[in-house]
């Protein structure tokens, strides 16, 4: 049966409800915005609320015998060469947990690429599961981490030949893509799955000069991110599957055990139009995102102090393997500050938010939603950040250990640790000792400390001074970062 992208069930479903007039005795308690207080309704606008509904007893019947969402669920599988599609309300960090817990049980082996998210190190923590950690590979010179190749995951598994699956993050959140299809092969030659965190790659599979998306070079479970590089509202998220790896039912089990029972009908009606939005125009869409992003580095590269990274930074020996131009990872070393005091001057002075920032680096994200205009206006701030660079501030300086000081020995299960006895010690005192904590500059959101990793002190004072710097660590028990939890002395 050939699908037919026209449709939008969900969406279609939402229609019918306003239409017919339905009586709600249920949650919400608005009651299609009747409830809801009139500053709320004025500042929202009544369509949210009116699209706010109950997933079964409200969209679809109690049984869910109109398979809404399961007809959406399989269209979105279709444009996207899966072979099963699931949607969640609970962002990418639900979907990812979902797909480790589908592969790998407590105390059982999962090589996971040490780049990993935060959700990874969260489902680490939840789970039991046993990590083998798998470096990525190492750009010293700008100091950025790329994805693991297929060389290290093969010998990742000749080390730990009782892993259960691999997990890779490609698209990095600075572009950086991994060879995917070689790595599938490596997990595949062992019978095991490979799970592919591919929350920055919702627009991949629609454009031939974008890198290969996961379910095409043979991943067995991908999870993306909608709300990132797509159309879909904040938390909405899809998981993929294909092969005979992991089962459907199985991989349902597990999200159904951590996901919501009050699924927000809003995201699921973004999820499925952005589905529609692409499947019918997907190729046109993205022609003019990458041809307006071409624009925006050109346009960037000529500003003095600023350098655009592009394939010829990231890729190459001992690099990334592919690259997706779309973040436009703008360095700003030659300003003489900070990626963090760049980001802040700019939506300080220019109304402009720049979403990855680091110790050197800005990300000025470009998507389909991107025009000529808001082109124009980003390139008109950087322009004013460079005239105005000279007279701020520099502020601290951020010292970024070398990758072998990076690394830090997992001394315990990351669930051992977070969950046992601990204590919080002065971060000058915490090396040595085991964190019980996790600690993450956000964004990109990649844990620099892991519950069970003896802390070191270069990734101390690297975590102390990008505080300083202007770092945002948003998890540590410690906000200021002047204690860090660690596991209690045995004694």
């Amino acid at each position: 049966m050939v699908a037919d992208h026209t449709r939008a069930p969900v969406l279609e479903a939402l229609l019918d409800y306003r239409r017919s007039g339905r009586l709600s005795f249920t949650p919400p308690g608005h009651k299609q915005a009747r409830g809801a207080d009139p500053a709320v309704r004025e500042i929202l606008g009544d369509a949210v609320f009116l699209g706010d509904v109950l997933a079964s007893g409200g969209l679809d019947d109690r049984l869910m015998r109109g398979r809404v969402l399961q007809r959406a669920e399989e269209l979105m599988a279709d444009a996207v060469h899966a072979e099963h599609t699931f949607f969640t309300t609970c962002g990418s960090s639900l979907s990812v947990k979902a797909a480790m817990l589908a592969v790998a049980g407590p105390h059982e082996k999962l090589l996971i690429g040490r780049d990993a998210h935060k959700s990874v190190a969260s489902g680490l923590v939840l789970s039991g599961i046993e990590p083998v950690w798998v470096d990525p590979r190492w750009d010293a010179e700008r100091h950025l981490a790329h994805p693991p190749s297929a060389d290290d995951f093969e010998r990742a598994f000749a080390a730990h030949p009782d892993a259960k699956g691999a997990l890779i993050t490609s698209p990095t959140p600075y572009g950086a893509c991994a060879d995917l299809r070689s790595v599938a092969e490596v997990c595949h030659r062992r019978g095991v799955p490979l799970i592919v965190d591919e929350a920055w790659g919702a627009h991949l599979p629609f454009h031939p000069d974008l890198p290969s998306w996961a379910m095409d070079a043979g991943a067995d479970i991908c999870v993306t991110s909608i709300h990132k590089m797509g159309s879909g509202l904040e938390q909405g998220s899809v998981f993929h599957l294909r092969g005979d790896l992991v089962t459907p039912a199985l991989l349902k089990t597990r999200a159904d055990l951590l996901g919501t029972t009050s699924p927000s009908v809003l995201i699921y009606a973004g999820l499925d139009g952005w589905r529609r939005q692409m499947a019918l125009r997907g190729r046109k869409i993205m022609d003019g995102a990458l041809e307006l992003c071409g624009l925006v580095r050109s346009g960037i590269e000529e500003i003095d102090g600023l350098h655009v990274n592009d394939r010829d930074d990231f890729c190459g020996p001992g690099l990334a393997d592919d690259f997706d131009p779309l973040p436009v990872v703008i360095d700003v070393t030659g300003l003489g500050i900070t990626g963090y005091r760049a980001a802040d001057w700019l939506r300080e002075h220019r109304n402009v938010d720049a979403h990855l920032t680091d110790h050197r680096r800005i990300g000025a994200q470009i998507t389909h939603g991107d025009d000529r205009e808001t082109a124009a206006e980003l390139l008109a701030a950087l322009k004013d950040l460079s005239a105005a660079a000279p007279d701020l501030d520099p502020g601290p300086g951020v010292e970024v250990p070398e990758p072998s000081e990076l690394r830090m020995a997992q001394e315990l299960l990351p669930r051992d640790a977070f969950f046992g006895p601990a204590q919080d010690v002065p971060a000058s005192e915490a090396a040595g000792r085991i964190a019980a904590e996790i600690i993450t500059p956000y964004p990109p959101g990649i844990p620099a400390v892991l519950p069970g990793e003896r802390l070191t002190e270069p990734v101390l004072r690297y975590l102390v001074g990008g505080r300083a710097a202007g770092m945002n660590l948003p998890d540590p028990s410690d906000p200021g970062l002047s204690t860090v939890r660690v596991v209690a002395d045995a004694g």
